[in-house]
């Protein structure tokens, strides 16, 4: 095996891992959204809704993106804006993404691409209440290369 298939078969056998680890947990909402390909511009606010919720409680929200080596920097700032109907409640934050530690080394899962997740905040939610999020770059470069994927997670707390 050459050191590209090495490559592929190892992040074959991450994605593969990832997904029974993942299959295992009791997961309400997980979707990912693209970036363009050229980078993700910072007038680009992408779009996430979870449909009205059929149990009521406490959730937790997690924030997802997947980075390849072309990212220049060593975190990202998002802007996270959450719209809950029909009680019309709206949170925004902003959530700092570390990307390496303080050695300079990738904190996230992969071996080309990445993998990051960050917990975002534990939120109680009504039956029958539905989510709109966007979630937008706050950095100072208009376009960001290197993101290729950001996702938005909710689990119940278990």
């Amino acid at each position: 095996m050459n050191k590209r298939q090495r490559e592929h078969f190892l992040l074959m056998v991450v994605m593969l891992l990832t997904t029974m680890i993942m299959s295992c947990d009791n997961v309400t909402y997980y979707h990912f959204n693209h970036t363009p390909l050229n980078g993700w511009e910072k007038n680009d606010t992408l779009v996430y809704d979870i449909p009205p919720l059929s149990e009521p409680g406490k959730y937790r929200e997690y924030i997802s993106m997947r980075i390849n080596e072309s990212y220049p920097f060593k975190s990202v700032y998002l802007i996270i804006e959450q719209y809950t109907y029909p009680g019309k409640r709206i949170t925004r934050d902003t959530l700092s993404c570390n990307l390496v530690n303080a050695k300079g080394e990738r904190t996230g899962n992969g071996i080309s691409y990445y993998q990051y997740n960050y917990l975002l905040r534990e939120k109680d939610f009504r039956r029958g209440d539905s989510i709109h999020i966007t979630i937008r770059h706050d950095m100072k470069r208009e376009i960001l290369p290197g993101i290729s994927d950001v996702g938005f997670k909710l689990s119940p707390k278990n």
